[in-house]
């Protein structure tokens, strides 16, 4: 029942990253985080990990059934803002390119530590040229803070 409610999550987190994309970059920049800071490699635990992958999985799967555009940026959108509700790290890139008939192109990825969640398949032929680092504060851990 878990596993269906992270695709019905990630399913609406689609809709809802949509939405966005069809407001002025400008007014969609502050909510994907801190421009220009990457998050560290290193940045998730192992229990983090899996809630990783399965919101990489749930989004990328997704995808596949909505009946709007459902692309990189809107992927990594939606994903970005699910790590966030689970209080997970990530940096959004955007990149650009040239296509086969040399016209410029632009793409999106999203990475937690060291996955990539979504977009990683084409990301090598693109050259970042923004990044946004979403860095959620954890709770202090209660044990050291009474030492």
């Amino acid at each position: 029942m878990k596993r269906k409610w992270l695709y019905v999550e990630a399913w609406v987190s689609l809709g809802w990253a949509r939405i966005l994309k069809m407001f002025p970059f400008a007014n969609v920049v502050p909510k994907l985080g801190a421009k220009m800071l990457e998050t560290p490699f290193d940045s998730i635990g192992a229990a983090d990990e899996q809630t990783v992958r399965s919101v990489s999985q749930a989004v990328r799967s997704m995808s596949r059934y909505t009946w709007w555009e459902s692309m990189c940026l809107v992927q990594a959108i939606a994903a970005l803002k699910m790590l966030e509700r689970r209080g997970v790290s990530s940096t959004l890139y955007l990149g650009t390119g040239k296509d086969s008939s040399g016209q410029m192109i632009a793409h999106a990825w999203l990475r937690s530590g060291k996955i990539y969640l979504t977009g990683y398949e084409q990301m090598q032929h693109f050259t970042v040229v923004a990044l946004f680092g979403n860095t959620v504060e954890q709770e202090p851990n209660i044990v050291q803070t009474m030492r």
